[in-house]
C-alpha cells in the first residue's frame, strides 16, 4: 500500500538536525529537460506562466539558472524535510524517528511538476513548477503530456513490491490527475476530510490539508498496511465516518 501526497510551494533549506541515508529521484532526465526548457524563460514569462509575483519570478529564475546535474548536501535537501506546506506540517517528519522515516521511504509518495514522484528521502534541488503548470515542452503542451504515463509506470513497478495493492489518495485533484487511473494495477481509495460547521459538514481546503498529512504520519507511525487500518484514524479529533464512505472514498469528520 502507497499513500500519495501532492508536494508543497512553501520550502525550507535549513540544515537538517538528522541524518538519513538519501536517495535519488528517479526521473533525472525528465528533471534535467523540464530544466533546460525553464532556463529559457525570462522573469516576466516565467511570472505569466505560473502567475507568480515579481519576487518570486526572479528566485525562481535564479534557482533553475542554478540548478545542478549533481544532487548534493549542499545544493539539495530530503524531499520530506524540504517541503513545508499545511500538508507536511501535518506530517511533521521532524518528529519521526529514523524507522518511521524508513517506513515512509516504502510507504509513502510525492508528486511533483518537476519531479514527476519523489521518495520521502529523495534529495531535491529547491523549484516552483505545479502540476498544473501550462508548460509548453516537444512531449505536449503541459505536465500532463510530459509525463504522460511515466508517473503510473513507477507506482505499478513500486507496487510490485507491496502485499496490498492500494493508493490511498491523499493528493490534491490537481496532481492526481497525473496518475492514469486506469492503466493503475491498483485499487484507489480517496480520503476525504470535513468537519461540523454547525449544523452543516463542510469541506474546509486549509483543514483538509493538514489531515492528510495527519493522515500519512498515521500510516507512517502505525505501520498501516490495508485501507482497514486506516478507520483507526483518530489525530486532531476526526473519526472515521461509515455512513459517509464507500469502498472507493473514505470519509473522516470532526
Amino acid at each position: 500500500m502507497i499513500a500519495i501526497l501532492s508536494p508543497a510551494k512553501t520550502l525550507d533549506y535549513s540544515p537538517n538536525s538528522k541524518s538519513f541515508e538519501q536517495t535519488l529521484p528517479v526521473f533525472s532526465t525528465e528533471t534535467s529537460t523540464l530544466v533546460s526548457v525553464l532556463r529559457k524563460k525570462s522573469k516576466n514569462k516565467l511570472k505569466a506562466l505560473m502567475s507568480i509575483s515579481d519576487n518570486l519570478a526572479e528566485e525562481n529564475v535564479n534557482r533553475y539558472k542554478s540548478f545542478e546535474e549533481t544532487f548534493t548536501e549542499e545544493n539539495s535537501k530530503e524531499a520530506i524535510f524540504a517541503f513545508k506546506g499545511d500538508v507536511y506540517r501535518g506530517f511533521d517528519a521532524e518528529t519521526l524517528s529514523k524507522p518511521q522515516i524508513k517506513y515512509a521511504q516504502k510507504h509513502v509518495r510525492i508528486l511533483s511538476g518537476l519531479y514527476g514522484v519523489l521518495k520521502p528521502l529523495d534529495l531535491m534541488q529547491p523549484y516552483r513548477l505545479e502540476m498544473g503548470t501550462k508548460l509548453s515542452t516537444r512531449k505536449g503542451k503541459n505536465l500532463y503530456e510530459f509525463w504522460d504515463s511515466k508517473i503510473t509506470d513507477t507506482l505499478n513497478e513500486e507496487l510490485e513490491n507491496h502485499k496490498t495493492k492500494t493508493i490511498i489518495n491523499l493528493a490534491s485533484n490537481e496532481y492526481f490527475k497525473s496518475v492514469k487511473k486506469k492503466n493503475l494495477n491498483a485499487d484507489i481509495i480517496d480520503i476525504v476530510f470535513k468537519e461540523y460547521k454547525g449544523d452543516e459538514l463542510k469541506f474546509i481546503s486549509f483543514n483538509a490539508k493538514r489531515a492528510r498529512g495527519l493522515m500519512a504520519r498515521y500510516i507512517v507511525i502505525n505501520k498501516i498496511k490495508t485501507p482497514t487500518g486506516l478507520l483507526g484514524f483518530d489525530l486532531e479529533d476526526y473519526s472515521y465516518s461509515a455512513e459517509g464512505s464507500t469502498d472507493a472514498a473514505l470519509l473522516f469528520v470532526r
